[in-house]
């Protein structure tokens, strides 16, 4: 019942969280922030990535569980890498995103 509720996305022990990037186009904004989340130990569960008039945008939803830092850490280290790349990174965790979203 486990395994059938993470494929569906029904997993609600998980911690998750949305990370957004955005920024001018370059190459290795992708390859920069995985390695990042790779490096802490953060698993992308999605991700949606375009390109709109040489402004590069990225979503992504990912799983916290099996983090190797705090959740204020994780957020430096990100917000750092995005600093490297140019870019910004921000991350949110997966039930503020919903509460602030909701209609």
């Amino acid at each position: 019942m486990v395994d059938e509720q993470v494929a569906n996305g029904n997993n609600t022990t998980s911690k998750r969280a949305i990370i957004t990037v955005l920024g001018a186009d370059k190459v290795g904004i992708i390859a920069g922030v995985t390695t990042a989340l790779a490096r802490l130990g953060i698993n992308i569960i999605d991700i949606s990535q375009t390109t709109m008039r040489n402004i590069f945008t990225m979503i992504m939803l990912v799983e916290l569980d099996k983090a190797a830092k705090p959740i204020q850490e994780i957020i430096d280290d990100l917000e750092n890498e995005g600093k490297k790349l140019n870019v910004e990174v921000r991350l949110q965790l997966e039930e503020i995103f919903k509460a602030m979203h909701r209609i």
